[in-house]
């Protein structure tokens, strides 16, 4: 004759394994249900993220464009620091006599020379009108701003 004990055990270890298999399937298909919509919010983040550098790489393209049409009618100016301070040293002239002639401050003209920063449109176009300046000319130009 079968022993009650271990019977009464293996029937309650049956009955406790139904009942947390009844109670883990709740789980298992909400944890489903959650990966299924985590994948598709990954796969919405990548499509995001692939048209944020479309627009991207489209805005930069476009920009210089629109830049152009803010010269008025003038045209687009490049600019090198290496050469800005070249053109410095030619003329013979101190970061802050260079900046007097062009109309902004000193600090500026280190900033442009070390790239630091970058001149404006107008400063540009006052660059470019003091490239064929000699020597003379432009100490007689900085002599007159200071009179």
């Amino acid at each position: 004759m079968p022993n009650i004990a271990a019977l009464l055990k293996e029937e309650i270890a049956r009955l406790a394994r139904k009942e947390v298999r009844a109670q883990t399937e709740e789980f298992k298909k909400a944890s489903a249900q959650y990966r299924a919509h985590i994948a598709a919010l990954r796969r919405r983040v990548d499509d995001l993220e692939r048209q944020l550098k479309r627009v991207g790489k489209a805005a930069g393209r476009a920009q210089p464009a629109a830049a152009s049409e803010d010269d008025e009618g003038g045209t687009a100016r490049r600019f090198s620091a290496s050469r800005l301070a070249a053109q410095r040293q030619k003329l013979g002239l101190s970061a802050a006599d260079f900046a007097a002639l062009l109309g902004v401050s000193g600090q500026s003209v280190y900033k442009w020379e070390h790239g630091e920063s970058r001149p404006r449109a107008k400063q540009l176009e006052a660059i470019a009108a003091l490239r064929g300046v000699g020597k003379r000319e432009a100490a007689a130009r900085l002599e007159k701003l200071q009179a």
